[in-house]
């Protein structure tokens, strides 16, 4: 996830480690739940559900359909502050619906059409409430296409943080961890759902428009440019990515033929040269712990310091607020299997993203010469890992599976406790069955979502031999600090 402003550790030479209602709309709830019977086969359908029912954000999502593929064609003048937009979305009615919802932040809607006909659509908070001429039948695919324009929005999360659309002096960049990014699309914004995505963005000519996948095409007319970038693997809308400004863009690959392409801010470019041409050897580094690499490309966004207040696992090219680290360029890269590839199917799965991600620093270190895991989880364990006290003991202020709310998704125990677990089983089943674990998690679920209970299951059944019920209801589950486990 984010790794935002992070105590630092002792050790100077490391990074800093990171810290469902039927209907929503009053005005419509007689026009659409009462005449129900228009949704499907016999009369029978309704719509579908505001929100998939997260337990840290219930209203994110939307029951009813799966998305398959978005189509965004933007245009946006950073000087007038102004985005349009047509958002075309295909996706499969899961049952037989009246009405379907869309998360739409600020944002003013024109039109909505279903399969290129005229639709009836309410808004309620970032609820778009769109009723098709006549009702969707259960497996149907179907198009919902979206005209908007407006003032893209930014959104203070639960923690504090900002995200969705971000002003910069240049531009502007779009995050989405957790919701941001239905402040510049509408669509299912929730992790459950994954989709593909064809992104054209047209800018001022001289500025870059900048998103996700492989780039499909760019075309200047008179003083605009028009961007087009395509991502053919499932997506989710959290890790989409749209960064508009001046970049010095940069293209190289690795040792396989992976096109590694960078997107560096002028003011970053010296800063970021060296780190970022250590891409291609994280990534087959990488490989060889995680299998092979999931996507098409691999890269990097840097914006400035003051564009961005934390680093996001943005799916092929993660976004930088400044030159990263060597270890910070790990984390983000590690993402790509675990978060981007494998995804949690709710917020309360984090750890699974962030465990992962942390544990591959500690993986990194240890093998070049930053000493061994078992050396950084003794440190941690004895309250010495960074340099306040404070922060030491937060590391045991909830389990790791279980956040006690959405201000603490992004917690240190969430990171740090959530990669002393990974440890933990390491310590179990060996280094060799370890490797052959993280390697078949990833390709087992690869580009799926996956919860805590999949992740439990899955160790088990890869050493059934091996017993981890401390390591569940102590580490993973448990309350406070747990008694020092046995030397491995």
């Amino acid at each position: 996830m984010r790794l935002r402003s992070r105590p630092r550790p002792r050790d100077p030479r490391r990074p800093r480690p990171p810290a469902a209602v039927a209907c929503v709309l009053v005005a419509v709830t007689a026009a659409g739940c009462a005449d129900g019977a228009s949704g499907g086969p016999g009369g029978t359908g309704g719509p579908g559900s505001a929100g998939v029912g997260d337990p840290y954000f219930p209203k994110a999502g939307n029951g009813g359909y799966d998305v398959s593929h978005y189509a965004l064609d933007l245009a946006y003048d950073p000087a007038a502050h102004h985005l349009t937009g047509t958002a075309t979305i295909t996706a499969r009615a899961t049952g037989d619906l009246t009405a379907l919802n869309l998360d739409l932040e600020g944002l003013d809607v024109e039109r909505v059409t279903v399969d290129g006909t005229a639709a009836r659509w309410r808004r309620a908070g970032q609820e778009l409430t769109v009723r098709p001429p006549e009702g969707l039948e259960r497996d149907r695919t179907f198009r919902v296409a979206v005209r908007y324009s407006g003032a893209p929005v930014t959104v203070t999360d639960p923690d504090g943080s900002e995200e969705g659309w971000l002003r910069t002096a240049d531009g502007a960049v779009a995050l989405g961890q957790p919701t941001g990014s239905m402040t510049w699309f509408p669509g299912n914004h929730h992790p459950s759902d994954k989709a593909t995505y064809t992104v054209t963005a047209t800018v001022p000519k001289g500025l870059r428009a900048v998103s996700n996948g492989e780039p499909a095409g760019e075309r200047t007319t008179g003083d605009r440019t028009a961007f087009t970038w395509r991502t053919t693997e499932p997506m989710a809308s959290y890790l989409a990515v749209l960064a508009v400004g001046r970049y010095e863009a940069g293209r190289t690959t690795t040792a396989g033929g992976l096109p590694v392409h960078t997107f560096v801010d002028p003011r970053q470019a010296a800063a970021s040269r060296e780190v970022l041409a250590r891409i291609p050897d994280v990534v087959e580094w990488a490989e060889g712990w995680f299998g092979p690499y999931p996507f098409s490309s691999a890269g990097a966004v840097v914006e400035r310091p003051e564009d961005a207040g934390y680093a996001l696992e943005t799916q092929n090219r993660p976004l930088f607020p400044g030159a990263p680290d060597t270890l910070l360029l790990v984390h983000e890269l590690a993402h790509q299997w675990y978060g981007d590839s494998v995804t949690p199917r709710t917020w309360r799965d984090m750890w699974l993203n962030e465990g992962f991600a942390v544990y591959a620093e500690w993986l990194w270190r240890e093998e070049h010469g930053g000493g061994t895991a078992q050396e950084t989880f003794d440190t941690m364990y004895a309250g010495t890992y960074f340099s306040d006290a404070a922060t030491n003991e937060a590391i045991w202020s909830f389990p790791p599976a279980r956040p006690p709310d959405a201000a603490h998704i992004s917690g240190v125990p969430v990171y740090q406790r959530g990669a002393m677990v990974l440890h933990r089983i390491r310590q179990t089943v060996g280094d060799d069955a370890f490797r052959t674990l993280l390697r078949g998690w990833a390709e087992d679920h690869r580009h799926g979502t996956a919860d805590t209970g999949d992740f439990t299951s899955y160790v088990e059944k890869a050493a059934p031999d091996e017993d981890f019920d401390r390591v569940w209801s102590d580490w993973l589950y448990g309350e406070g600090k747990p008694a020092r486990p046995s030397e491995p």
